[in-house]
């Protein structure tokens, strides 16, 4: 089937989503107080992770160790519900590798192996990176 992951309500507008053996706490700020990440923050949090992990892997078969690597996204939303990310932009900050690489490395993530970077470009997103090493 695939994965399956489980939502449960604990109070308020606070949620835990917990995998097989993970967890994470997900809330809204529409009752007044958000001490979480809301879903869409964690939605490019996964993002982040998603082309992060690529990167790193594609560097490293590259013989390419970075020293530093941080990865910024912001997000613009659509105004109308279901208020969708309209456009993203992804910056790359790494250290201690050959743009080069990092480039060819990020090219690969964005157009064949991160998932999320593909759901967003077919929901109709635009989708930019920039790279950016040290």
């Amino acid at each position: 089937m695939g994965t399956t992951v489980t939502v449960r309500h604990i109070e308020g507008m606070r949620f835990i989503g917990e995998t097989e053996n993970h967890a994470i706490v997900m809330e809204s700020g529409y009752l007044g107080t958000q001490k979480s990440a809301a879903p869409m923050e964690t939605f490019l949090l996964a993002l982040g992770g998603c082309t992060g992990m690529d990167v790193v892997a594609i560097l490293l078969k590259m013989k390419q160790t970075p020293r530093k690597f941080e990865i910024r996204i912001e997000g613009e939303r659509a105004e109308e519900h279901p208020k969708v990310y309209t456009k993203v932009k992804i910056t790359y900050m790494i250290e201690g590798v050959e743009f080069e690489k990092a480039e060819k490395a990020v090219k690969l993530s964005q157009d064949k192996y991160c998932p999320i970077s593909a759901m967003l470009k077919r929901s109709g997103c635009k989708l930019d990176y920039e790279i950016i090493t040290i």
